[in-house]
């Protein structure tokens, strides 16, 4: 096998195949990256002059306990894929994302989280088990109990100690496919923080979205979402609910505009007036809601929002876009959550998407996790004022920084690494280091993001 083109892609099938290309790539001297369903925001899955390890053929479920829970995937499943699998027996991804495309692999990749992670922790937290393939193709099995310290850097790793060519994972049973929801409007920052807080530990899901538009007494005013899951006797018919025939998003809006165009009609708005008009709308809709009004929806239709508008990233056509996602303690959450809300202000570049979580800490080596909250703000990228966008975000990562907050590499793409490094005061990037030099003397497994956030 000849290995040499810049950028080519590999899509290999078996764990042997992987282990192949390594080696051919380790004699070349051409450096490896891996790729699941390319839902990063940034360049997770970029390596300049290198090889793409494309993982999305290696899907399948390898093993499945429906009176467990547990299930064993390759890493190149999907978590619509995995939940299709499990629902009809009673079992949910105790994580998910806000859309059902990325791989599992890349999950555990990056340790996602979703709208629960204070009642559920993040991806890792339900991982019993993993095989990695490490650069030098031998192969290991990891868990808590075996090899404790390198299967806790490898979650979260960003894929640059090994690659994850199995994952064992115990599901959340469930008795319904339904969810029980609340909405609540909050007219400022601070009582947007205070009802998510509030909700925490009553609610499986909470999630915030802010208007990032207005300022004065009105800065980061928004909306609520709660979540529960319905009980089997709260459920008249659960075999139906829980029928993966039964989740399916409707594919049109109103029952007649087509949802694949959607973008298209959402595009002509992509732009400072346009955002403000959709985000004063959608307070005005939520404002017409009783204050706590109670409805029913599909665990779909909850979960995963940015599904309901298939390919919505070409709204940001040309220049795409960036998301800068910081996680602060609870108690600095509103000074700082204020202060990047004002930059944007100040700089004319307010966020066109704003969405706030609670969070819990927990015990994987490069965690973004902390006690407080993350708020996630979306920009489009604007070739004339990208430099200015791109020193903003370090404006952004400043005060996070001194609140001791963190970053969520999944979803950055111009966080300064030295930003990144100074997040982690206890050593964490100096441990994380030495078992990449340890396991990848030759730094063969390499990525864009690695290399600007590690600095190796």
């Amino acid at each position: 096998m000849a290995v040499g083109a810049a950028g080519y892609r590999y899509r290999p099938e078996t764990v042997d195949r992987i282990s192949e290309i390594l080696g051919a790539a380790r004699t070349a001297g051409v450096p490896v990256v891996a790729r699941g369903s390319g839902c990063s925001y940034g360049d997770a899955a970029l390596v300049p002059e290198g090889l793409v390890l494309d993982l999305s053929k290696m899907r399948r479920l390898l093993a499945w306990g429906p009176a467990s829970g547990i299930v064993d995937v390759e890493p190149g499943v999907t978590v619509e894929q995995l939940w299709r699998h499990t629902l009809g027996d009673g079992w949910w991804p105790p994580i998910v994302t806000g859309t059902m495309e990325p791989s599992i692999g890349g999950c555990l990749s990056m340790n996602v989280h979703g709208k629960n992670n204070w009642v559920r922790g993040t991806m890792g937290d339900h991982c019993l088990e993993l095989d990695l393939l490490t650069p030098d193709g031998g192969l290991r099995t990891l868990s808590r109990e075996t090899e404790p310290e390198l299967f806790h850097a490898v979650i979260g790793g960003f894929g640059q100690l090994g690659l994850v060519t199995r994952a064992r994972l115990q599901l959340k049973r469930v008795h319904s496919g339904l969810t029980e929801a609340k909405a609540m409007a909050a007219p400022d920052l601070g009582s947007l923080l205070q009802r998510l807080d509030d909700a925490k530990d009553d609610w499986e899901y909470v999630i915030g979205w802010v208007d990032a538009f207005p300022g004065g007494g009105k800065l980061g005013r928004g909306l609520l979402h709660f979540a529960r899951h319905l009980e089997a006797d709260e459920d008249p018919d659960p075999g139906a609910s829980l029928n993966p025939a039964n989740q399916d998003l409707p594919g049109t809006l109103f029952g007649v505009v087509p949802k694949t165009m959607m973008w298209r009609m959402i595009k002509p708005f992509t732009n400072n007036l346009g955002m403000r008009a959709i985000n004063l709308a959608k307070i005005f809709h939520g404002s017409t809601i009783a204050d706590g009004a109670v409805y029913r929806q599909s665990l779909a239709a909850f979960s995963f929002l940015l599904d309901y508008v298939p390919d919505w990233k070409k709204i940001y056509l040309p220049g795409g876009l960036i998301q800068h996602q910081s996680f602060v303690p609870a108690a600095e959450a509103e000074r700082v959550f204020s202060r990047q809300l004002e930059i944007c202000r100040r700089r004319g570049m307010p966020s066109y998407l704003g969405v706030l979580k609670r969070h819990r800490p927990d015990d994987f080596l490069l965690t973004h996790g902390v006690d407080g909250f993350s708020l996630a703000l979306d920009f489009p990228v604007v070739e004339a004022r990208r430099d200015e966008l791109w020193t903003m975000v370090r404006e952004l990562a400043d005060p996070v920084v001194a609140a001791g907050g963190r970053f969520y590499p999944a979803k950055d793409a111009a966080l300064p690494g030295e930003l990144y490094r100074a997040s982690f005061r206890n050593g964490e990037i100096e441990a994380f280091c030495g078992l990449k030099r340890r396991l990848d003397p030759d730094g063969l497994l390499r990525s864009s993001l690695a290399t600007r956030l590690l600095g190796e």
